[in-house]
């Protein structure tokens, strides 16, 4: 027997098993396989969540959201897409949960829907002049430049998990890159000082 391989048949967490090897063994038992998906992707999904709510405590606690939902599910786990696109599903899922909290906060109790931005020290001047140009995209636009630029997902999966057509993809990011580049050269942190 293939001493790289588990009794499961995916191969043992470590020896460069894909991702969607790793999630079939978890859901099959193996803990080792989980410990290796979140570590392969704890950065990457809080960097997706901290690009989107702009407060590190909450995007973590978004994070751990989803992690702990991949736990949940792996029980019922079937490999019908890349692990990245099942992850980056079940992120979004939660996202939007968040936001529709927030804005249900924000309505009817009169309670912030998003926390205020740090303070722009000089290092975090570019960043906030960023993120402020990125909110003023179109909700699609801007999300799918996200999913491309910083998840760096591409264009077929983030197709599917918007449930847009490919060229619909790339037509929107086409336009968001330009939409942001016009904001970006309206006014720059420099002038701002």
């Amino acid at each position: 027997m293939d001493q790289s391989r588990t009794e499961f048949g995916a191969a043992k967490p470590g020896a460069e098993s894909s991702d969607e090897q790793l999630m079939t063994a978890f859901s099959r038992g193996s803990n080792d396989a989980f410990t290796e998906l979140f570590a392969r992707y704890k950065q990457p999904i809080f960097g997706f969540y901290w690009r989107r709510v702009a407060d590190r405590a909450q995007a973590e606690e978004l994070a751990q959201e989803a992690f702990v939902a991949v736990i949940r599910a792996a029980p019922r786990y079937e490999q019908s897409a890349q692990f990245r696109t099942y992850l980056y599903a079940i992120a979004l899922k939660i996202l939007r949960a968040y936001r529709r909290k927030a804005a249900f906060r924000a309505t009817f109790l009169g309670l912030a829907s998003e926390h205020a931005e740090p303070a722009a020290e000089s290092g975090l001047v570019t960043q906030v002049f960023m993120r402020e140009a990125i909110r003023k995209l179109e909700d699609m636009d801007r999300e799918i430049l996200l999913l491309r630029e910083f998840e760096q997902l591409n264009y077929a999966e983030i197709a599917e998990l918007l449930n847009l057509p490919v060229n619909t993809v790339r037509s929107r990011l086409f336009r968001a890159r330009t939409a942001l580049r016009e904001l970006l050269s309206e006014r720059s942190p420099s002038r701002n000082r």
